[in-house]
């Protein structure tokens, strides 16, 4: 095995590899890449067993072709250092991987590519293409609200879903922590075929950086416990959470008619600085609303208190508490300049809406006290 790679495309997958490969693992070969090299393209694959990553880099000059597999941070962590867009050469030698490029040798330990797991599974059913902005921007909108809680891991991951309305079929995607909960749909041009799905924290992590770097078409296919996404040069295949996720859908506000209207950045901004006493972020945000006045405060025993008042459009009377976080959160996922927030009483749950953005919708339980 003998190749050479530009340096910028080698780091840039063996970047995406870091976030795969578990820092923690007890098989070494779950802490190395499988560098495969055929056919004048080299592919990089990275797996925990739950999440597989597959990239592959074309135009490589390649005088033999071959395969091995050696430590994805060491080498990740070499070639980033190596100088920017030069030709890095690399071969294969007495089971050393040999790095080198312009005055730099290094060798590696390698092993054995036949002990690398790869599960080959047909995927060709139940395929549909997407585009990229379009499912990171739903991917956004949801992970925020992604539980930590352990214990319901069904709550650990984005829950995706066809839905119709009115004779037209939405991709939608719901998060929840039981505190919080995010809601985003984006229409799809046709029927699907597609069964709900539960998608890990660590792969919409990994599908976001994925994303971010991508403008084209993602092709989606599942089955039954795994989902695989394709991108230009990328795949990603998951495991899938297995668990039923809740009825989000009576969770959802139905008569919040109370409706607050304010400037987005005003109320992000102000909401951020007031909750700057609170060093925990525990402290409940408190709203006490009148006609077109929002005053908004934050008391912490240990540090102090911080108060702020707003112009907003509201005609109601209301006293309510909110984490500041999860407030921000939400509205930093906003697109517009406004947020709309519905209230119906003092314990019950908020739904802000963005008036820019009709597919996606926020729900917000209130602080006790």
């Amino acid at each position: 095995m003998k190749f050479s790679v530009n340096q910028q495309d080698l780091q840039k997958s063996l970047n995406y590899c870091q976030g795969v490969i578990e820092k923690r693992s007890t098989l070494p070969i779950l802490s190395n890449v499988l560098l495969n090299v055929a056919d004048s393209k080299l592919t990089i694959t990275a797996t925990d067993l739950d999440l597989i990553f597959i990239h592959e880099i074309n135009n490589v000059e390649i005088v033999n072709e071959g395969k091995t597999t050696t430590t994805s941070s060491i080498m990740y962590d070499i070639i980033r250092k190596f100088s920017s867009g030069k030709k890095i050469n690399l071969a294969l030698d007495e089971n050393k991987l040999q790095l080198e490029s312009e005055k730099s040798i290094f060798h590696l330990n390698c092993i054995n590519a036949s002990e690398f797991p790869l599960t080959d599974e047909n995927f060709n059913q139940n395929e549909f293409l997407i585009k990229s902005k379009q499912l990171l921007k739903l991917l956004h909108k949801c992970k925020f609200s992604v539980s930590n809680d352990e214990t319901r891991h069904y709550l650990s991951g984005i829950f995706f879903h066809q839905t119709e309305i009115d004779d037209k079929f939405y991709l939608t995607a719901v998060a929840t922590d039981s505190h919080r909960m995010s809601i985003s749909k984006l229409k799809l041009s046709e029927k699907i075929e597609f069964e709900p799905i539960i998608l890990p924290k660590k792969t919409i992590f990994q599908l976001c950086s994925l994303l971010e770097d991508y403008d084209g078409d993602v092709k989606i296919s599942n089955v039954k416990s795994k989902i695989k996404f394709e991108l230009n040069n990328s795949i990603l295949i998951s495991k899938l959470i297995d668990g039923k996720f809740p009825n989000y859908v009576q969770v959802i506000p139905k008569n919040n008619k109370k409706k607050l209207e304010i400037e987005l950045k005003l109320f992000l901004d102000s909401v951020d600085r007031v909750a700057s006493v609170s060093l925990d972020k525990k402290d409940g945000v408190k709203f006490n609303l009148s006609k077109d006045v929002l005053n908004l405060s934050v008391n912490n025993a240990n540090s102090g208190d911080g108060k702020e008042s707003l112009n907003v459009k509201f005609e109601h009377d209301l006293d309510i508490s909110f984490n500041s976080r999860y407030l921000i959160d939400v509205a930093s996922q906003l697109d517009g300049d406004k947020i709309e927030i519905f209230f119906n009483d003092t314990g019950s749950p908020a739904l802000i809406k963005d008036p820019s953005d009709f597919d996606s919708i926020f729900v917000v339980m209130p602080m006790k006290g």
